[in-house]
């Protein structure tokens, strides 16, 4: 085995040393299906590239040989390892929730809130994931709003200011406190009844958004019956 192969395979080592050591775990928050998909296409893409790497040298250098073949295997459980772990966006700030345009102000708050995640109770965070799927639901439909109109203007209050300041309140309360109650509920509760109300909201901004459309199907389909199933008369 020549020294420079024993470099190779030592220099992989290191970096799953360093890898599954755990320095990078605390730096991980969790994330909602999205990212997962991306971080997974990410690994199979390195993966696949090592491999491909790995195959042209083979084919026109020289044989990997068992080491090289080692070798290889290692790079791809450290690379698979390292991009599992590493974070895959940068965090959001509440600040640019405010600012951002509002055609991808749904997605930066969906991945804002899933970073909040690990602090929320377990109601909450079954609440935070159906905001996530109306806000999934809501992006689209924004293509044609006005960054200055007023459902802009409402989304941002709402996802931008309000739902931060929401959270940010709840997580101010010392840990020991949110399960106890106060005036009749706890911390814990007057989350997740803030959190279904932001919910409601959007899902009332998204059927107002999506009125047009239905009445524009709704008279489509009307024109279709009177001119397919009526007396064939071509409506006027």
């Amino acid at each position: 085995m020549s020294s420079e192969t024993d470099a190779q395979i030592e220099r992989a080592r290191e970096v799953m040393a360093r890898v599954s050591g755990g320095r990078l775990d605390d730096r991980r928050p969790r994330r909602g299906p999205a990212t997962a998909v991306k971080r997974l296409k990410r690994i199979a893409a390195a993966d696949a590239a090592i491999l491909f790497a790995a195959i042209v040298y083979g084919a026109a250098v020289a044989p990997l040989g068992l080491m090289g073949v080692a070798l290889v295997v290692l790079l791809i459980f450290a690379a698979t390892m390292a991009l599992a772990v590493w974070p895959a966006e940068h965090p959001v700030r509440v600040e640019a929730l405010r600012t951002t345009d509002v055609k991808v102000l749904p997605a930066q708050t969906a991945r804002w809130l899933d970073a909040q995640r690990p602090m929320l109770p377990a109601p909450a965070v079954s609440v935070a994931d159906r905001i996530g799927r109306r806000l999934d639901v809501l992006s689209p439909q924004l293509a044609g709003v006005e960054s200055n109109g007023p459902e802009a203007a409402e989304l941002r209050k709402l996802v931008g200011e309000q739902l931060p300041a929401l959270v940010g309140d709840y997580e101010r309360v010392p840990t020991p406190l949110r399960a106890q109650a106060r005036n009749g509920r706890t911390p814990d509760a007057e989350l997740v009844e803030g959190l279904k109300l932001i919910e409601q909201e959007i899902g009332e901004l998204s059927e107002r958004l999506a009125a047009g459309d239905l009445d524009q199907l709704q008279t489509r389909g009307r024109y279709l019956e009177l001119k397919y199933r009526g007396d064939g008369t071509e409506p006027s």
